[in-house]
C-alpha cells in the first residue's frame, strides 16, 4: 500500500477555524491628521503586528476625504476601528490606547504570559 504524504498546508476550513490562523479584516476611520488620529494608527499598527502578525489587513480611512464610507459604515464619532472579519462584526471608539480592551472587542485572547501587568482580575 502506497503512503500519500500529509499536505503541507492547511485547508480553507482549517484556517477558518483555528484561532492562530484567522485573518482579520480591519478599517480604521480617523479625521484628517489629528493626533488623536495619529495615536489611534500607532496603536492599532502595534497590536496588529504584537498580536496577528502575518494575518491582518488594516485599511485607514480619512472621512474628510471619503465620507461617503464612513456613511456607508454608520461612522459617526472617529477614531472607529471596524472588524468585519472574523465574525461578528464589531465598533470600537477611541484611541485604542487599552491594549486590553482592543484585544477583548477583537475576541483576541493573549497567553496569561503576555498580558501587561494588572490585566488580571483578583476573583
Amino acid at each position: 500500500m502506497k503512503r500519500v504524504p500529509a499536505p503541507l498546508s492547511k485547508t480553507k476550513r482549517e484556517v477558518e477555524t483555528d484561532p492562530d490562523l484567522v485573518p482579520y479584516r480591519l478599517t480604521l476611520f480617523v479625521t484628517g491628521t489629528t493626533p488623536r488620529s495619529a495615536r489611534a494608527i500607532r496603536n492599532i499598527r502595534l497590536i496588529c503586528e504584537d498580536n496577528l502578525a502575518g494575518r491582518y489587513g488594516l485599511e485607514v480611512i480619512d472621512i474628510y476625504q471619503h465620507p461617503e464610507l464612513a456613511k456607508t459604515e454608520q461612522i459617526i464619532v472617529t477614531p472607529t476601528l471596524v472588524k468585519h472579519f472574523p465574525l461578528p462584526i464589531r465598533k470600537l471608539i477611541g484611541d485604542l490606547s487599552d491594549t486590553d480592551r482592543v484585544l477583548a472587542g477583537l475576541d483576541i485572547v493573549r497567553p496569561l504570559s503576555v498580558r501587561t501587568p494588572g490585566s488580571e482580575h483578583a476573583a
